[in-house]
């Protein structure tokens, strides 16, 4: 069985691409199989998250990219920024994880979470895409866009606030 344990910046070849929804991406021990069949181990730093196109390298020096697989997302718009904002606001507000695209929010599935939505005056759409949340201000590094400006990185000094011992995070597979 391949073992993947060390993340890489770049690689001169890749062996091959491991197919994850977001779910996975998030567990740092995982066994799983390449689309060839090929059984692998995931065994990274707690806390770890695994973004689109992340390169693992595994202890016989093979490179497994990560890409991020497509599942059932809404995306949320509104007519306007403040209302959008406030629609953060509220999935903030309920620890829900939650992608911030340009004009547009997306989160997984989820019919309660919908109908609160358009209770805000959004419009939202069941979309199947590639999920991607915000990691937050306590993650200490992970995913940034970067903006041009050249302050889209972590400069290396950890978590923005001290890391809450019980934070829930809603997930739609959690039992209510």
């Amino acid at each position: 069985m391949l073992t993947l344990n060390v993340k890489i910046e770049h690689a001169e070849s890749i062996f091959a691409q491991l197919v994850l929804p977001y779910e996975l991406r998030e567990n740092s021990r995982l066994r799983t199989a390449l689309a060839s069949g090929e059984e692998v181990a995931i065994f990274t730093a707690r806390g770890t998250v695994l973004r689109n196109g992340d390169l693992l390298q595994g202890d016989d020096d093979r490179v497994v990219q990560i890409i991020a697989a497509e599942e059932p997302t809404y995306r949320i718009t509104c007519r306007t920024p403040h209302n959008l904002l406030r629609c953060a606001f509220h999935l903030g507000n309920r620890h829900t994880q939650t992608q911030v695209g340009e004009g547009f929010l997306r989160i997984c599935q989820d019919s309660v979470l919908k109908e609160m939505l358009e209770g805000l005056g959004a419009t939202v759409v069941e979309e199947s895409a590639q999920f991607e949340p915000e990691t937050g201000a306590y993650s200490g590094g992970g995913h940034h866009h970067h903006d041009g400006n050249g302050h889209g990185h972590s400069h290396g000094r950890g978590p923005l606030a001290p890391i809450p011992v019980h934070q829930k995070i809603h997930r739609p597979s959690d039992k209510r």
